[in-house]
């Protein structure tokens, strides 16, 4: 019962700081038999946490050994029954104690349970995969030789962040095709053979790229980042014309699944580019910039760059229905900015002033304060009004705060998208042709960035294969 309310909480607390969340490939997870789940680990305690609200499955996880002496945080990682592993880079840890690990996360499988693990071993804010630990390959490995009959399936997870620091930003749990894993027997020493475990590493590692994002650069991945916004912006518009138009009829927001394979495809051709026209990726760069620097002095968002094609009921539907009902709830999204800035700007400085430019942990630890700091507010709210008006009061206010906020939230976030609008019609009357000019740069760019993604794709078709050797392992969890 304690484990469902945690979970719960934990899940409102993840559906309030990400705006938006998808998950997808919820097919390839079955409702029973022994799984272990291994997902990247971009974003610190977060990641674990989407694991655990959104996968069909009650999941254990191995959790670094710290976790448990720390106040709060250790009482979450017991009550959702981790386990703990010892590792040579924290202090004082007991590694022989990882048998004792292995040990029960054998016999959780065995049971028909389900184990998630993060095999990169440590949260980090890199651009691609880091080496694999072997850990989820030697555990998988060691059940089935204990027991043949075991038939256990190792799931990629995958987590995608549009900004993972950003509050209301949005995320991505893709989950993968499972792989099977066959039995081997042990060696002498107990253990399943060095070999596969390197196989077992290097298939995981493949599952785990075909769920993420990955780049060889820095660079590349901010460029991606860019380019991708102007392309789904341009994409989105020329189906909002087609739908005028009759051909298509589209008003959902871009998915995140799209997104990603979008940026994999502009990285793909960025790599290939890299290597034999890089002046063709640096012009593109430049008008990428030269573009960017328009908008901003136009004062319009990308979101926005839609030439207004409405007819004149819809455009009244749209102030009757959206906007007239802003200004009943001014007062009430009023009254919760004042009284929940206080706490959403200390769980922020709180964040960065623990997290020291780590942005990996950013998130977990503005997670961590808000639960904390909100109910605190919402506490010194009750005591207010039980001053004030007694017991009926502390109801009161215990209803109307968390209302308020959320309130709010959905007030300022349709007021940004209608401020912006606005912007972009007033752009549109009183500049039209320099307003055409950037719809049609923006068609251009769209145009140069699937030529690009094409002609990489289109080498890699005709190149003969290649067989890649395994990527470099750590022989620990």
């Amino acid at each position: 019962m304690v484990r469902r309310m945690l979970v719960a909480l934990l899940a409102l607390a993840l559906r309030v700081f990400f705006r938006r969340i998808e998950v997808k490939g919820l097919k390839h997870v079955s409702r029973e038999g022994a799984t272990i789940f291994v997902l990247n680990h971009p974003n610190g305690l977060v990641d674990p946490v989407f694991l655990l609200c959104y996968a069909p499955r009650r999941v254990s996880f191995l959790a670094k050994a710290p976790i448990f002496k720390m106040p709060v945080i250790g009482f979450f990682a017991r009550v959702l029954e981790a386990i703990p592993v010892y590792r040579h880079q924290d202090a004082g840890a007991d590694v022989s104690r990882n048998r004792e690990t292995f040990a029960r996360a054998r016999s959780l499988l065995k049971r028909g349970g389900t184990l998630a693990i993060c095999p990169e071993g440590v949260s980090h804010s890199d651009t691609k995969l880091r080496p694999l630990k072997t850990g989820a390959a030697r555990i998988a490995l060691g059940v089935v030789a204990e027991d043949a009959s075991l038939e256990l399936k190792i799931i990629p997870a995958g987590l995608y962040y549009t900004a993972k620091t950003a509050f209301r930003s949005a995320a991505l749990l893709r989950f993968g095709e499972p792989i099977r894993v066959e039995h081997v027997a042990f060696n002498a020493d107990g253990e399943p053979a060095a070999e596969a475990v390197r196989a077992l590493s290097a298939r995981i590692e493949s599952a785990l790229r075909e769920v993420t994002l990955n780049a060889e650069h820095e660079q590349a991945l901010a460029i991606s980042k860019r380019a991708e916004r102007i392309f789904s912006a341009a994409a989105t518009d020329a189906a909002a014309s087609d739908a005028r138009s009759g051909d298509a009829q589209t008003d959902a927001p871009q998915s995140l699944t799209r997104e990603v394979e979008l940026r994999r495809r502009f990285l793909a051709g960025y790599a290939f580019h890299f290597e034999r026209s890089p002046e063709r990726l640096a012009e593109l760069e430049a008008r990428i910039s030269r573009y960017e620097e328009q908008l901003k002095q136009a004062g319009v968002d990308l979101e926005d760059l839609s030439a207004p094609a409405a007819a004149p009921a819809t455009i009244a539907r749209y102030f009757f229905t959206r906007v007239v009902p802003m200004f009943y709830w001014f007062p009430v999204a009023l009254f919760g900015i004042l009284v929940h800035y206080p706490a959403y700007k200390l769980a922020g400085a709180i964040a960065v002033a623990v997290a020291r430019r780590s942005d990996d942990v950013v998130s977990t630890i503005k997670l961590i304060a808000a639960m904390l700091l909100f109910p605190l507010t919402w506490s010194a709210l009750a005591a207010v009004f039980f001053y004030l008006l007694g017991w009926p009061g502390v109801a009161v206010a215990l209803v109307v705060a968390p209302v308020s906020a959320y309130v709010a939230l959905l007030f300022f976030e349709r007021l940004d998208g209608f401020v912006g609008g606005a912007r972009a019609i007033r752009f549109y009357l009183t500049r039209r042709w320099f307003f055409k000019e950037l719809l049609v740069e923006r068609k251009r760019l769209r145009e140069e960035m699937i030529a690009l993604a094409e002609e990489a794709a289109a080498s890699a078709a005709a190149a003969p294969p290649v067989v890649m050797p395994a990527a470099p392992t750590s022989n620990t969890i």
